[in-house]
């Protein structure tokens, strides 16, 4: 019997953060349909229009900020944790690596499963959170790609993650070096959304922000929101840390234009804990399964000097799963099981 083909696909970078890279990333990023989700020919003119050719310089100078002796860190420790699962599921698999956006794309990924003569493939989006904007737009390409072809394997996804048990365990791990109960309050910034996209996943058209705490706990009607399942991992590692539900906050990142996103904003989270005299936060960003520009950058400075400069001390990020060995166990005990 042939192998069986593991295909762990991450959101993507740019192939350096020179501007020219960085504008065919984020052009091709923000033209995906679920991530800017508003007509083809509004998106195109918002997109290529404005977005990109005013974005890019910006963006760039900030990946010049991360980037380091090993590239891009989002792709050298997906790298890394591709290594690792193949090395920990033997001979019987072929791991492949891909970037929804970028290099290496999921069509090359796809291409190298199909030339291993893989019997089945199965798709591990590294989003611990459902998204349409992330893992739907995984499942959407990658459905696309195989579609074409004259034979189509078995195949199947991880939808989510956001309650794997490892997963949680090796964020609050990961959180115990820094004392977690000597900081004033922790904060859980997730990356952002638009309220559009949260309620486009309420099919009943009756929950979706129809109450403040419609988020905070997962139910049949919302089990695929990636709000609530945002609260949800928050709650999971607070309760792993022992973190008492007033001491910690959960908040989202990264908004992008003037229309509503999903609240409440982490820059309004800060002001508000700074107001109060808060002096030291200690920050997970439990969206992401790598370290890149959201955390190294976003919350890592920016955050910190914002924080610092609204009469705080420090705001402390915890490092994301990166390589550690207890979520290469994770992964591959989604993929055994």
């Amino acid at each position: 019997m042939g192998k069986k083909g593991i295909l762990l696909v991450n959101l993507g970078t740019p192939d350096s953060p020179e501007v020219s890279d960085v504008r065919r990333y984020l052009d091709e990023f923000l033209m995906d349909e679920r991530v800017i989700d508003i007509n083809a020919f509004q998106r195109t003119l918002l997109v290529k229009g404005i977005i990109v050719p005013f974005r890019s310089p910006k963006t760039s100078k900030l990946y010049k900020e991360i980037w380091d002796e090993n590239g891009s860190p989002l792709l050298y420790f997906s790298k890394i944790q591709a290594a690792m699962v193949q090395e920990k599921l033997g001979d019987e698999y072929q791991v492949e690596l891909a970037m929804r956006y970028q290099n290496p794309s999921i069509a090359s990924g796809l291409d190298r499963l199909k030339a291993g003569l893989v019997e089945s493939i199965q798709v591990i989006p590294l989003f611990p959170q459902y998204a349409s904007a992330s893992t739907g737009s995984v499942i959407q390409k990658v459905m696309e790609l195989v579609g074409k072809w004259q034979t189509v394997p078995p195949i199947s996804f991880i939808n989510s993650f956001h309650d794997n048990e490892l997963m949680i365990d090796t964020f609050a791990e990961n959180a115990q070096k820094y004392q977690p109960e000597s900081y004033d309050q922790i904060l859980f910034s997730f990356h952002g959304l638009p309220e559009r996209q949260l309620k486009k996943c309420d099919h009943t058209g009756q929950h979706c922000l129809k109450k403040d705490d419609c988020c905070s706990t997962l139910t049949d009607v919302n089990k695929f929101c990636y709000s609530a399942q945002c609260h949800d991992t928050a709650r999971l590692i607070a309760k792993k840390l022992n973190i008492p539900a007033e001491k910690y906050s959960v908040c989202f990142q990264s908004r992008l234009g003037k229309e509503p996103w999903v609240q409440p904003y982490t820059s309004d989270v800060l002001k508000a804990l700074a107001e109060k005299g808060k002096k030291r936060l200690l920050v997970f960003c439990p969206a992401f399964v790598a370290d890149c520009l959201e955390t190294l950058y976003e919350v890592s400075v920016e955050y910190h000097e914002e924080f610092r400069a609204l009469g705080g001390e420090e705001v402390q990020l915890v490092a994301s799963l990166n390589d550690d060995p207890k979520f290469i166990d994770a992964l591959v005990a989604m993929v055994k099981n």
